[in-house]
């Protein structure tokens, strides 16, 4: 670790003076002496690379969403090329830049900041060691070794031996109780950020090996942090239980206002956002505005969470705008009761009536008349003929010699108004 640190020897004159100017200004409150003076000026160091790197942290969360995006592609190329390994990285680095995606972006802030975290870790071994270093110099020397952490010195490690804790003022009990307990916050916030980001923010819609590695890392890291803790000084301690501290908060910060989409964390966020819009009517901001309008562009690539956001709006009253806006329907109408709650009232159109079916009497007499008066018409047409009547002079022709006294109706005729037929040429 001694040999890592001192090639990050550049930076430590920079991180040595920072450390120095926090401690002036807490050293005026809390006494130059003091754990809180030196432990707070670390915190302090902390907040301030934090938040240099927010910007990498952005741009971290846009890769890693970026990557979840392309995994099923990737997981075509392996299956594809499993054979041919150098073209599967051929093809791997095509859909990198097609996409415009790279995957060392995820890791980004932890790179950026592995050189503060060495460089103080080459400032406080040299506290330990008794050894001027960047800018402290032998009073502050002094001082930050008689600063105490809940009675750890600053530079004592959980490994040390007794000889050494004791020229620093301390006892090992003290010293390792306290390492400890920091070792095991340290653990535990990563593992808590870890499980967070995989239980609540990952699109659970796509099953990826990247999720499988997410998972192992969710346990490898927090083995990792106990392993290296018991041989990091108090200090570093201080410094990495806030670094975590910081990261597990601006990652529920993330996970609440800006969720992976797919994820429960977005079917969360949608529902609280139902719950804004459907109470005031429209978007409150610009945030909740990209939101809408991001899942109008979607059309028909949205989620179900965001189908089942789209969804409630229009049975509300209320309709999504592509600029993000949200206006009242025009096929529904919202009123507001005395007692505070929203009903809608869907304006249907009125149904379409289907026609009665005719019987054959009705069809026969065009429909205009219903089967009661035309079997009726019919019965009293045929009892005022008389049966044995002579036929009409305008039917002669249409008669035939041999039929004898059947009617056109008995042979099979058709009934109802026949079409006259032209008189037959003499």
């Amino acid at each position: 670790m001694d040999t890592i640190a001192s090639l990050f020897s550049f930076i430590t004159t920079p991180v040595s003076w920072v450390i120095v100017q926090f401690h002036t200004v807490y050293g005026t409150i809390f006494g130059p002496d003091t754990g809180w003076a030196w432990g707070l000026s670390i915190v302090s160091l902390v907040i301030l690379i934090r938040i240099c790197l927010i910007p990498l942290f952005v741009k971290q969360i846009k890769a890693t969403r970026a990557m979840q995006t392309l995994q099923p592609e990737m997981k075509k190329i392996q299956e594809r090329y499993k054979n041919d390994k150098q073209r599967q990285s051929e093809e791997m680095m095509k859909l990198y830049k097609e996409s415009g995606t790279n995957p060392l972006s995820s890791c980004l802030p932890i790179l950026a900041q592995s050189p503060f975290f060495f460089a103080l870790y080459h400032v406080l071994n040299g506290i330990a060691t008794g050894k001027t270093i960047g800018v402290i110099d032998d009073q502050l020397l002094a001082s930050a070794r008689k600063a105490h952490i809940v009675g750890a010195p600053l530079a004592a490690k959980f490994m040390d031996s007794t000889d050494k804790v004791t020229a620093l003022g301390a006892t090992l009990t003290d010293v390792r109780v306290v390492t400890a307990v920091m070792i095991i916050l340290m653990s535990a916030s990563q593992f808590y950020t870890q499980r967070q980001l995989m239980t609540k923010n990952v699109d659970t819609t796509v099953k990826t090996p990247f999720m499988q590695q997410q998972k192992m890392l969710m346990y490898v890291f927090p083995v990792m942090f106990a392993i290296f803790g018991i041989n990091f000084p108090v200090g570093v301690l201080v410094y990495w239980l806030t670094t975590n501290v910081w990261t597990m908060g601006q990652q529920m910060y993330v996970i609440h206002n800006n969720p992976t989409p797919g994820s429960k964390a977005q079917a969360a966020y949608l529902e609280r956002l139902f719950k804004h819009v459907s109470h005031h009517g429209k978007t409150r901001n610009r945030r909740e505005k990209a939101i809408v309008k991001a899942i109008v562009v979607k059309g028909r690539d949205r989620n179900e969470f965001e189908r089942k956001f789209i969804n409630g709006l229009n049975k509300a009253g209320l309709a999504a705008q592509s600029d993000g806006s949200v206006m009242k329907g025009e096929s529904a109408a919202v009123a507001q009761t005395e007692d505070g709650t929203t009903t809608t009232a869907t304006a249907t159109a009125p149904r379409r009536q289907q026609p009665k079916r005719q019987s054959k009497a009705q069809r026969q007499s065009g429909g205009t008349k219903p089967a009661e008066e035309a079997t009726e018409s019919l019965s009293l047409t045929k009892s005022d003929e008389p049966e044995d009547a002579p036929a009409a002079a305008g039917n002669k022709a249409a008669s035939k010699p041999g039929n004898g006294t059947r009617s056109k109706a008995q042979s099979g005729q058709r009934k109802g108004p026949q079409r006259p037929k032209s008189p037959s040429k003499k």
